[in-house]
C-alpha cells in the first residue's frame, strides 16, 4: 500500500504580523525598520490568500507570486521568513556578496521566489506564465503579481495588461501598490485596467480585512486587479 504524504496547501505562518518589524530590522542593522509601504499587501497575500508553502515550491498546482515592485525586497524577505521559506538568521546577511538574499530576489537561491530580477517586468512574466499554465491544462493555480504605480506606465506593462484582458487570463491577478497619495491617480489606474477588460477594485492597502476581500473578489472569466492605496516612504517618514 502506498501512503501519500499530505502537504499543506498554504504556508504555516510561524510569526505574527507584529513580528515583521523585528524581522526587517535584522536587515537594517538597527531596531527601527525602514517603512515598507507594501508590507501589509505582502502579509495578507501570504497569510490569507496564496496557496503556497515551503513543501510545495515545485508543485505544479501551487499559486505563483511575482514581485515586480523591486524596491521592497526587505519586506518580501521578511514575509518569506515568517512563512518558513527561509531561515530568519539569513536576514542579517542581506545584500552581502556571499548572501543568497540579494537586492533582487533570485529564484535559484531563495525558495519560494518564482523568477529572478523581475523588477518592472513582473506583469509580462506573469502573463507568459499564465499562458503556459493554460496550455498545460493547469487551470487551478492563481498568479499574483505586485507592481508599483509608476512602472505601469512602461510600454511592456501596458501591452501585457492589454493582452491579458483580451485573452481573458482569468487566473491572473495584479496588485498595484499606489504610493501617489492622489485619488485622481488611483482612479486613473482603475480606469486603465477596466478599459482592457479586467475587473478592478480600489482598497486601503493597510487594511488587512479589506485587502483580503478585494483579493477574493476575482471573477471567473477575466483577470483581476486591486489598486492598493498606501502611505509612501516619504509620507511615513514625515509623520
Amino acid at each position: 500500500m502506498t501512503i501519500e504524504l499530505l502537504r499543506p496547501a498554504r504556508a504555516v505562518i510561524q510569526y505574527d504580523y507584529h513580528d515583521l518589524t523585528g524581522l526587517m530590522s535584522l536587515m537594517n542593522g538597527h531596531s527601527d525598520a525602514e517603512p515598507a509601504p507594501a508590507l501589509d499587501v505582502l502579509w495578507v497575500l501570504y497569510d490569507r490568500v496564496l496557496q503556497v508553502s515551503p513543501q510545495r515550491v515545485d508543485d505544479d498546482e501551487r499559486d505563483r507570486f511575482f514581485l515586480s515592485k523591486g524596491n521592497d525586497p526587505k519586506a518580501y524577505y521578511a514575509v518569506l521568513a515568517a512563512a518558513g521559506f527561509i531561515e530568519p538568521r539569513l536576514l542579517t546577511g542581506y545584500g552581502d556578496y556571499d548572501s543568497p538574499l540579494g537586492l533582487h530576489p533570485d529564484r535559484v537561491l531563495v525558495p519560494g521566489v518564482e523568477a529572478s530580477s523581475t523588477r518592472g517586468h513582473g506583469l509580462p512574466l506573469a502573463v507568459g506564465t499564465a499562458l503556459g499554465l493554460r496550455a498545460r491544462g493547469l487551470t487551478e493555480p492563481r498568479l499574483w503579481v505586485m507592481i508599483g504605480d509608476g512602472e505601469i506606465d512602461e510600454g511592456a506593462n501596458q501591452e501585457a495588461l492589454s493582452f491579458a484582458g483580451h485573452a481573458e487570463l482569468n487566473r491572473l491577478n495584479a496588485v498595484v501598490v499606489d504610493e501617489s497619495g492622489s485619488a485622481a491617480r488611483a482612479a486613473e489606474l482603475q480606469r486603465r485596467f477596466a478599459s482592457e477588460g479586467w475587473s478592478v477594485q480600489q482598497v486601503d492597502g493597510h487594511d488587512h480585512d479589506k485587502l483580503e476581500l478585494a483579493f477574493a473578489g476575482a471573477p471567473d472569466n477575466r483577470p483581476h486587479a486591486v489598486v492598493a492605496r498606501v502611505r509612501s516612504r516619504q509620507a511615513t517618514s514625515r509623520s
